[in-house]
């Protein structure tokens, strides 16, 4: 059956073998075991299941939250020849019933289904009259209550174990920590399920994060140096902040679309099907956007805020570079980030545990920013991988910063804070540090205070870093119902009496556009040398083929090739459909409906 499944990848999908254990676990599925499938994004989880419900009897049903992509899920499908269908409340009536009769009639290969509509007794009683040939569970995270993405909905699922015991299910994910890892388990009755995890290294994104400054101006700087036309996604903590950027992009000459979810639907699917089926489009969003997005030329993916937690921020940057060709995840945040971030989560009606819990994720995706180590040692850490060797390929590594002993500084910072009552934010106790009496200061009297003028040999800039990583190592809290104002906390107490030293860091230069980019050739998976004049030629007129044949049939271009593929169509050069067929990506379907088009570009490029 393997020997069948390889066949079929090939002859479907045009790819000669499989890749991060697609083998084993479609293996598996098969012989009619369930599977738990921890993958990164990019790492070819929808083969999994697509290619064991094609040679299994019966239709595969995906279960799916993405309701406003399942369209486009199914038209990617079809473009391999693959039946496909969706079901879901978007679709009339009628068209239901055409849906669920081709399902009895056994002529769907796939059936995509959200999971409020899969719960339904009428759709329970149409798998019951037509067994599926497995079910795949697509963002298995969203079961678990402790993950950035819940929905209760998901948590009904183990149902599927106690109908249907003879049919195979598929948990899939690309983020979960062992305690999401073992709620899925839990919620969804996978025991006796095969788990598969792979690496969650994505080598081809570089990590690059800003702790300070005008984080749009930066953004846009970094934008224009390396990502001037490139596709890209920029994650923003408000929809204000959504709008505002958007229409500070498009000022700025780019073409640039809100997403957020207080837009209504129709403009919301309008601009999420621009970004697809366009070049060079931008979208600014918030975490409303991308769970599913399978664009796979994404570039750039930034966030103007603190993420959440690390699942959150890996799933978002995870977005970027699916083709596994060199990408960007860019962060930037501030000590107010790090401040709302805090109140939100404490001034919710969650539960003590669910906080605490939060707290802790919160407190790790700090870390992650605060650290002067490689940030994608920590980052994999966080998921339970060891990286043996730095990787050479983050901000960290290309530029490290230079660390300090900052517990005499610290503990200047932390007296001056209990010695104006612990009632001032950080713009005031800097100035007083700074010895800097202006009337405020005067009126208050805090200029005769022993600390007043101690810490000059900091400049004010630096004094707000030193007071952020106070904040973030948990040595100092903001009290926004006190205007803004620094508290001590329980750890402060040791750093004052010098029983605890404090490490901190130095704002180091923006990385060397230079430096960054051998770096990045060094460290992408993908194996393609850089084109010749001749060669890039004709592939830029490969890609507008591939475009216009993309406009005509209203889908993403990238639903035809990838680039990967048109990249190799022009090193190649293949002269006949047989040649084009051994070209990654080409499959019978797509090379019996492209083929002569694409060849006819390539023999007229090599005349040229």
């Amino acid at each position: 059956m393997l020997e069948q499944a390889r066949q079929l990848l090939q002859r479907t999908f045009g790819y000669k073998d499989f890749r991060n254990h697609q083998d084993a676990v479609i293996s598996a599925l098969l012989q009619g075991k369930d599977a738990l499938v921890l993958m990164p994004t990019g790492g070819g989880k929808s083969l999994c299941y697509q290619i064991p419900a094609l040679l299994r009897e019966g239709t595969g049903v995906v279960i799916s939250p993405l309701i406003a992509l399942m369209q486009d899920q199914v038209d990617a499908l079809r473009q391999h020849g693959i039946r496909a269908a969706f079901l879901n409340s978007s679709l009339s009536g009628s068209q239901r019933a055409e849906v669920a009769k081709a399902f009895r009639q056994g002529t769907l290969d796939m059936l995509y289904v959200a999971p409020e509509r899969l719960m339904m007794e009428s759709t329970l009683t149409l798998l019951d009259e037509c067994p599926p040939s497995l079910f795949a569970i697509d963002e298995a995270h969203c079961v678990s209550q402790w993950g950035h993405d819940f929905r209760p909905e998901y948590q009904q699922l183990r149902v599927l174990h106690q109908r249907y015991p003879s049919v195979p299910r598929i948990a899939l994910t690309a983020t979960a920590d062992m305690r999401t890892r073992q709620e899925i388990i839990e919620q969804l009755a996978l025991q006796q399920a095969q788990v598969f995890i792979n690496s969650f290294d994505r080598p081809n994104i570089r990590y690059l994060v800003h702790q300070a400054g005008s984080n749009r101006e930066q953004l846009w700087r970094f934008m224009q140096a390396e990502h001037a036309e490139d596709a890209a996604i920029v994650y923003c903590l408000s929809r204000h902040q959504v709008e505002e950027t958007a229409a500070w992009l498009n000022a700025k000459g780019r073409t640039a679309l809100p997403y957020h979810a207080g837009l209504p639907a129709p403009v919301r699917q309008a601009h999420q099907q621009r970004f697809l089926r366009e070049e060079g489009v931008i979208v600014v969003a918030t975490i409303a956007f991308g769970m599913g997005i399978d664009k796979p030329d994404v570039r750039l993916v930034a966030h103007l805020s603190l993420p959440k937690n690390i699942e959150a921020y890996y799933q978002e940057t995870g977005r970027a570079g699916r083709d596994g060709e060199a990408a960007d995840a860019w962060l930037a945040y501030t000590m107010q980030d790090v401040i709302l971030q805090r109140n939100m989560l404490e001034q919710s009606g969650a539960g003590e545990m669910h906080k605490r819990i939060m707290q802790q994720k919160l407190n790790a995706m700090i870390g992650l920013c605060e650290t002067p180590a490689c940030r994608r040692q920590g980052l994999l850490a966080y998921f339970g991988e060891q990286l043996a060797e730095p990787c050479g390929n983050c901000d960290n590594c290309l530029n490290p910063p230079e660390t300090w002993d900052g517990t005499v500084a610290a503990q200047k910072a932390l007296s001056c804070v209990v010695r104006t009552g612990q009632n001032f934010g950080v713009q005031y106790v800097s100035q007083v540090l700074l010895g800097k009496a202006d009337a405020r200061i005067h009126r208050n009297r805090h200029d005769q205070l022993s600390t007043f003028g101690v810490g000059s040999e900091y400049t004010l800039n630096e004094w707000r870093s030193i007071f952020r990583q106070l904040v973030a190592q948990g040595l100092l809290m903001v009290d926004m119902n006190a205007g803004g104002a620094m508290k001590l906390t329980a750890d402060s107490r040791a750093v004052l009496q010098g029983e605890r030293t404090v490490q901190l860091t130095r704002q180091q230069k923006t990385v060397k556009k230079k430096d960054a980019a051998s770096h990045r050739r060094s460290q992408t998976t993908v194996t393609d040398t850089v084109l010749s004049a001749a060669d890039q030629a004709l592939f830029e007129r490969l890609r507008s083929l591939r475009l216009t044949l993309a406009q005509q049939q209203e889908v993403p271009p990238f639903f035809i090739f990838h680039d990967r593929t048109l990249r190799q169509m022009a090193e190649q050069r293949p002269a006949t459909l047989e040649a084009m067929s051994a070209v990654a990506g080409v499959g019978e379907q797509k090379l019996q409906r492209y083929g002569k088009a694409f060849l006819e570009v390539i023999t007229a490029g090599g005349e040229q």
